[in-house]
């Protein structure tokens, strides 16, 4: 037997015929048995409550993974994106330390830095995680 459904009203069905089949046919039950315990574990994992997906690691740009931080630049919450670019910077962004729109190398910063920077006027939030709003100041 190759695939099996995933979906437990076809998998019951062929449990209920391989079911019968043991019944009737002695000389290929054990093979019977077999497909039987396939089925059964392939409906088991049917009914299982799926689990959320899992947020897959985003490529930085320029190749490389996202970078690690040490364990206390993680509860800072924040980070800082600056960008450049041929014609010169691009105005920084303050992003949630979790958010997946940071690109390149972000910098932690504190609480009290992030809402620091957000005072600037060449640095502003990302649109996507609001940064401002987490520390209350929703400059949108």
């Amino acid at each position: 037997m190759s695939e099996l459904p995933p979906d437990p009203p076809r998998l019951r069905a062929i449990l209920a015929y391989l079911d019968r089949q043991i019944v009737e046919n002695d000389t290929v039950g054990r093979y019977l048995r077999l497909q039987r315990d396939a089925v059964r574990k392939a409906l088991t994992r049917a009914e299982r409550p799926a689990l959320p997906p899992r947020r897959p690691s985003r490529p930085v740009k320029g190749g490389g993974s996202l970078p690690v931080f040490p364990p206390a630049q993680v509860r800072a919450g924040y980070v800082l994106q600056r960008k450049r670019t041929p014609t010169g910077p691009e105005p920084a962004l303050v992003h949630l330390a979790d958010c997946s729109m940071i690109e390149g190398t972000p910098h932690p910063i504190r609480t009290d830095e992030a809402r620091a920077a957000l005072t600037d006027p060449a640095i502003e939030p990302c649109a996507f995680c609001r940064p401002d709003t987490e520390l209350g100041m929703d400059l949108a």
